[in-house]
């Protein structure tokens, strides 16, 4: 079913816009915002959806529109058929709204000025540098009321796939809890899965100890959103431009992180912050990382840790935790770790809000566009610094995802077959033993669809 016609207005979130911005966004040609803003929309209202299949939905989001309407006294916006579970006696929920003109805020502003300042572009002479990238990301998380003057050390960002197992599920909710319990807030990547049950917990465990300021931080971006809404119990929705931006959104923000199981979603992530961790300006700045999940979870992290031992060495193994079936463990262990990251940040002038101290390198920034060419191209060899082959292994996970879920890399995969990998045996037979077992483990895509088909092949 389909709510036909209804118009709604911000209630907190973005008020007002310019004639442009309004133009900007009613433009359906390539450069316009409509296309992007409509998806994202429609992802957001669609957030019951139990599929991550965006073709199964391309029906709903053919007859889907919205449309911003400029009254005097500001905006508003007109849906057209939109999905009826974001309704209730046929008033649109009130997280939904917010997310909806969270999404207006972040769309408009990315690409008015963000994407097209002269201060973060590459000059004629010179190309775009690591710390510009950094400050887009800074400027977009400000815009959002992201960053708060004042605020202690306490985001715990939850990684984990939205594909997992109902044990699986039941186990982020009750970390969540336990962390809730501690006053500790909680950041994903805002979809279902991994990424809702450490929040619900955590609702739970703010509620008994009368805490109302709860933060439940949602980062996303618009390859990702449609295959993985945004689930209801976030009340802070913030959208970068790309996978790359999102991650450093992440790790800037985060005071601690915590890796449930997942898929080659999951891994990326891992792939990520261990680059980072991994390189020589960071070895001393303290960031508490923990892989866990409940007895069941205990085979899949031994595979994710033998492939991080294969590929990256024992210093990598140096860098996290693994935690089994123990979530009070788990949040006495961040908590405890935090403050050792408030006490460095303090010792250093840094900010509590962003962690400008990370140095990033352009290798963990630049987007990677999973082409054909460019997956094969990846140099997967052992004759390079670690956290660059870490930032290259990442780049390898992204194209899955993407083949997985993502509507470019599913239509390229369609037409030209899956993705090659090649590298060092050395590399890829660890990799490739992992990614089989994700395939085994049902990891790859939500249960219910059609049979998952691989998006790569693992070359010698």
């Amino acid at each position: 079913m389909a709510v036909e016609n209804v118009r709604i207005t911000p209630r907190k979130a973005l008020r007002v816009l310019s004639r442009h911005e309004v133009n900007r966004l009613k433009d359906v040609s390539e450069g316009g915002l409509h296309e992007i803003f409509k998806r994202c929309a429609f992802a957001v209202l669609n957030c019951g959806s139990m599929t991550d299949d965006y073709m199964t939905e391309q029906k709903e989001y053919d007859i889907f529109d919205v449309q911003v309407v400029q009254l005097d006294r500001g905006i508003v916006l007109d849906l057209f058929n939109a999905p009826d579970d974001a309704f209730v006696d046929g008033e649109v929920i009130f997280g939904i709204r917010e997310h909806l003109f969270a999404v207006l805020r972040d769309i408009i502003y990315t690409h008015d000025e963000i994407i097209n300042n002269p201060k973060f572009l590459a000059s004629e002479d010179q190309a775009q540098n690591s710390e510009q990238i950094t400050n887009m990301v800074f400027h977009i998380l400000r815009n959002a009321n992201m960053l708060r003057y004042g605020m202690t050390s306490d985001l715990v960002v939850c990684w984990g796939g939205h594909s997992i197992s109902r044990e699986e599920y039941d186990y982020t909710k009750v970390v969540g809890y336990q962390l809730g319990l501690r006053a500790l807030d909680v950041g994903t990547g805002c979809g279902p899965g991994a990424m809702k049950g450490p929040m619900k917990g955590a609702t739970i465990g703010h509620a008994k100890q009368h805490n109302r300021n709860g933060r439940y931080v949602g980062i996303t971006e618009p390859g990702i959103i449609a295959a993985e809404a945004p689930n209801p119990i976030v009340n802070e929705l913030v959208i970068l431009p790309d996978i790359e931006k999102r991650l450093e959104a992440f790790v800037r923000c985060a005071h601690g992180i915590i890796v449930f199981p997942g898929g080659a979603g999951t891994a990326e992530e891992i792939l990520y912050l261990l680059g980072i961790l991994l390189h020589p300006k960071n070895k001393d700045i303290p960031y508490p990382l923990v892989f866990t999940g409940p007895k069941s979870s205990k085979a899949y992290f031994e595979q994710i840790d033998a492939f991080i031992a294969q590929s990256l060495g024992e210093e990598a193994r140096k860098k996290y935790k693994i935690i089994i079936d123990d979530p009070e463990s788990v949040a006495v262990y961040l908590r405890d770790n935090i403050k050792k990251v408030t006490a460095f940040r303090k010792q250093n002038n840094d900010a509590f809000f962003f962690n400008w101290m990370l140095t990033i390198d352009q290798e963990f920034q630049t987007p990677f566009i999973p082409s054909h060419e460019n997956m094969s191209k990846l140099n997967l060899s052992v004759d390079q610094e670690i956290h660059i082959l870490a930032a290259n292994l990442r780049r390898a996970f992204s194209g899955i995802v993407a083949g997985n879920v993502k509507q470019d890399g599913i239509l390229a995969v369609r037409e030209f077959g899956p993705f090659e990998i090649h590298g060092d045996n050395k590399i890829i037979e660890p990799m490739a033993s992992l990614l089989s077992n994700m395939v085994k483990q049902n990891r790859m895509k939500l249960p219910g669809g059609t049979q998952y088909e691989p998006c790569f092949k693992i070359v010698n």
